[in-house]
């Protein structure tokens, strides 16, 4: 005869199966990223995506109120930072940001730092703790994260010369990535 009470229930056999897969899942990450060249050494951030599609359309408000848009940079390499003041990754890609800007603003590069649902009350202080001497927007309606499409800080887009956002980075940014990616844009 078959005793029922010894089989799990559909529910409890349907979360041993999800635990089961989730554990998986999570080994087999830990198992890629210690393999990762990331893991060896300290650069943590993420590589850029390859992209090819026409920058938005985006007018906002620098930091002191006055209206800007992307336009304005058109036939200048641009580097377009979505972050706001609370978030780690944000803060600590900052130096990096700052530097390469500083190293490449002569070679027609700008980084438009755009914050994301904060005030220039709040935004202020951060950028002069930081010493940031590039543009910083304010986007209290997270303008930017619809045209671009994304959820996530930091955020950031290179946009060539000619309009076309041909790099992506979901995440922090080192200087070494900078490095290794942008500066082919730039001398294009």
């Amino acid at each position: 005869m078959n005793d029922i009470s010894s089989r799990p229930s559909p529910a409890r056999l349907y979360a041993m199966i999800l635990t089961g897969a989730g554990l998986l899942l999570t080994g087999l990450a830990y198992s890629i990223w210690m393999n990762s060249p990331a893991a060896s050494g300290s650069d943590f951030s993420v590589v850029p995506a390859q992209v090819n599609f026409p920058a938005p359309e985006l007018t906002l408000q620098n930091i002191s109120g006055k209206s800007v848009s992307l336009s304005d940079y058109l036939g200048r390499v641009a580097l377009v930072n979505l972050w706001a003041t609370w978030c780690p990754p944000c803060r600590e890609e900052m130096p990096a940001l700052q530097a390469f800007y500083e190293k490449y603003k002569d070679d027609g590069f700008v980084l438009i730092a755009i914050d994301q649902e904060e005030t220039a009350d709040v935004v202020s202080p951060f950028v002069d703790e930081f010493g940031l001497t590039f543009p910083v927007w304010l986007d209290l309606d997270y303008q930017a994260q619809v045209e671009f499409n994304t959820m996530n800080l930091p955020s950031s887009y290179v946009i060539d010369r000619n309009g076309q956002v041909r790099l992506m980075w979901i995440g922090g940014i080192s200087k070494k990535n900078l490095e290794k990616y942008v500066p082919k844009i730039i001398k294009e």
